[in-house]
């Protein structure tokens, strides 16, 4: 296993929308590995493959937490949402792509989730709470989309205007304020 570079925003890459992956095969297993040990590493609770620069439907998952013993990730390809709740849940949400920045973020509260497993098999899974969350924020990625697009126009600006004067300076994100 490798670990990968996370590409942060404003970067293009990461409003492009992504291919599906005809099957999970060794390749894209080895991808789902590389990508769960870059999202251990980072830390963080999921990674979707074009933050790391693949352009494919691929997300893992694991909100297990660095205190758990016990690790339950979760490989998807081409994940979709065959049904979402009336009921919305707010989480405050951030990213490995737009680190240390943070905002809420009004989901459906309960999924079904239909996908390809690592060993290729279609799976179903019905989640909530912050699994939820997670999924969802992981499969807006897959479509180009980015937690701030989910805010007022007036955070998602302020946010991505300190990322790109961050990049422009090679100025680390921490001496930035945080929303």
């Amino acid at each position: 296993m490798a670990l990968l570079p996370i590409i942060t925003a404003p970067d293009p890459r990461l409003k492009k929308a992504c291919a599906p992956v005809e099957a999970v095969d060794d390749e894209v297993r080895r991808l789902m590995d590389d990508m769960l040990e870059t999202m251990y590493a980072a830390p963080g609770i999921g990674l979707a493959a074009p933050q790391v620069s693949v352009l494919k439907r691929i997300i893992v998952v694991d909100i297990s937490g660095e205190e758990e013993e016990e690790k339950a990730p979760l490989f998807m390809a081409n994940p979709e949402l065959v049904a979402v709740s009336d009921d919305d849940a707010a989480y405050e949400e951030g990213c490995l792509s737009l680190p240390e920045h943070y905002g809420e973020v009004i989901r459906p509260a309960n999924i079904r989730v239909r996908y390809l497993d690592r060993e290729n098999e279609i799976r179903e899974l019905e989640a909530d709470g912050l699994l939820a969350t997670c999924i969802q924020h992981e499969m807006d990625h897959l479509d180009g989309i980015l937690f701030v697009d989910h805010l007022t126009a007036l955070k998602r600006n302020m946010i991505l205007r300190k990322l790109l004067k961050a990049k422009k300076s090679n100025t680390p994100l921490a001496s930035y304020a945080t929303v």
